[in-house]
């Protein structure tokens, strides 16, 4: 973006006030840094030279909005994402929640779905799928059609088998999808045990009494009043001794809330919710 004016954070904020007024996006406690890293890439892709042109067009045009919206939400994940937390999850977590009648879990900010669907195979191993439901949600409508769908490109499945085996899988993932014309589509079985739903973490409320949150590399991309505010919300959200599962950048630390939870898994960032007195 050689041509491209610096973003001043003035011009940030009236782009961010827009998105908020007439989309009801709300970007503005997402940490700064990262946030204008994205603007200044969707600049770039777009050709777009000016803060004040993108505000006008995202102003005047629908597609030039979700064009933005998409770029500052890019999703990253993929099936078994860091083995040693699925293998937690499967010899720690599993277990503990078989002991419920019946297994609420919400995965929260889960992007294109793949570590939703994750869940749902450790859970059909465990013989638990037929009493669990899992929530999976996320702002981004165009990354949860992905995800609804179950349809990835098959050129990720190597990558994915890799995880699976690392992560304590038995036989292959591949058994858990149907390969044709260099696509795979995810068990119709699996699917329905999973609800992708549009819900945003910055505007939204409650949702739900889960036994076990997942919400992996989100708060990163939040400022620290923020990420108090989703902690609270996950709080809110969790059935007494239910277990909250953060990204290995995120920590819990400096939350108010920081003293409601007993870390079970310092390099996993695994924390569970003390029962309430």
């Amino acid at each position: 973006m050689a041509d491209a004016q610096p973003l001043s954070q003035e011009s940030i904020d009236s782009l961010l006030k827009i998105m908020v007024e007439q989309y009801g996006y709300d970007f503005r406690r997402y940490a700064p840094a990262s946030l204008s890293r994205r603007i200044c890439q969707h600049m770039d892709r777009y050709q777009v030279t000016n803060i004040d042109d993108l505000r006008e067009k995202i102003t005047q045009d629908d597609q030039s909005f979700a064009n933005l919206l998409r770029s500052l939400s890019v999703p990253v994940t993929e099936m078994f994402r860091d083995p040693p937390f699925f293998q937690y999850l499967r010899e720690r977590v599993i277990p503990w929640l078989a002991t419920f009648p019946f297994i609420h879990i919400w995965h929260a900010g889960c992007a294109t779905g793949e570590e939703a669907w994750s869940m749902a195979i450790l859970l059909e191993q465990a013989g638990l799928l037929e009493r669990s439901q899992i929530y999976a949600t996320d702002f981004n409508e165009e990354a949860l059609e992905i995800a609804r769908n179950g349809i990835y490109s098959t050129s990720f499945l190597s990558v994915w088998e890799r995880n699976y085996q690392s992560s304590g899988g038995d036989g292959q993932m591949a058994d858990y999808c149907l390969q044709k014309y260099g696509s795979m589509r995810m068990s119709r079985k699996l699917q329905e045990h999973i609800i992708f739903a549009n819900h945003n973490l910055v505007t939204d409320s409650v949702f739900g009494e889960m036994h076990l949150i997942l919400c992996r590399n989100v708060l990163i991309y939040f400022n620290r009043d923020l990420q108090n505010s989703v902690l609270e919300l996950f709080r809110d959200s969790l059935h007494d001794g239910g277990l909250l599962c953060l990204g290995p950048r995120e920590s819990m630390r400096f939350s108010s809330i920081a003293h409601e939870f007993e870390e079970r898994n310092t390099r996993l960032r695994v924390f569970r919710l003390n029962a309430k007195t």
